[in-house]
């Protein structure tokens, strides 16, 4: 197992020039530095949180195209994830503009956005989800996720949590860009303390949705 010694400069660069190049062949030149400044950090990392989050995976750089009028081959970002259920867990993401950290469920099956909904109206499990977001957003993360545009019909239009029933997918992320300590080991505890701080969110949907 590699120990985690911070993202180096070279691979915020190489995103950065990726966006302009983005090429079968140009990545191909410039593999090395992917491995080395964005690949391996990220899989280090991941396996250092891993007695407290899970188990973490790095995501392939390799882009779908099968469906999508973009051809470029790769994803100008790396991600990686340490999931706690279907669809949820704890996200990085490193890409040119630097580290964002998140959290939340990305994805869903209706059987989940019916076990999200009943557990938003029913007021002890809404109630605290409710204080959950907000002090997730007074601590600057953005609440984000799939929604409706109006409260499901099911549902009293003025529900005391209505915004909350209109997501069928909940995340929260933050930009943290590229502080000096991003280089450094010292990063390992800068996201072992966003992710408790997004904690409370995760153990929320993984009890209530997953």
């Amino acid at each position: 197992m590699t120990t985690f010694e911070g993202f180096p400069a070279e691979g915020i660069a190489f995103y950065a020039e990726l966006e302009e190049n983005n090429t079968r062949e140009w990545w191909l030149e410039h593999k090395d530095i992917y491995e080395r400044a964005v690949r391996g950090p990220m899989i280090a990392l991941l396996d250092a949180l891993s007695d407290e989050f899970g188990e973490g995976k790095a995501f392939r750089p390799n882009r779908d195209i099968r469906f999508s009028k973009d051809k470029s081959p790769y994803k100008t970002s790396q991600g990686g994830f340490a999931a706690t259920g279907d669809g949820m867990g704890y996200y990085l993401h490193l890409d040119a503009t630097g580290l964002l950290v998140g959290g939340g469920y990305h994805s869903h099956t209706p059987a989940q956005t019916t076990r999200f909904r009943g557990a938003v109206d029913a007021p002890a499990s809404g109630g605290d989800l409710a204080r959950i977001v907000d002090d997730l957003r007074s601590g600057g993360y953005a609440i984000e996720g799939e929604r409706l545009k109006t409260v499901p019909r099911e549902f009293a239009q003025d529900h005391p949590r209505g915004e909350l029933l209109k997501f069928k997918s909940l995340t929260a992320g933050r930009a943290l860009g590229t502080p000096e300590w991003l280089g450094q080991p010292e990063a390992t505890d800068r996201v072992r303390e966003r992710w408790n701080e997004i904690r409370p969110l995760v153990e929320w949907l993984t009890e209530h949705v997953g």
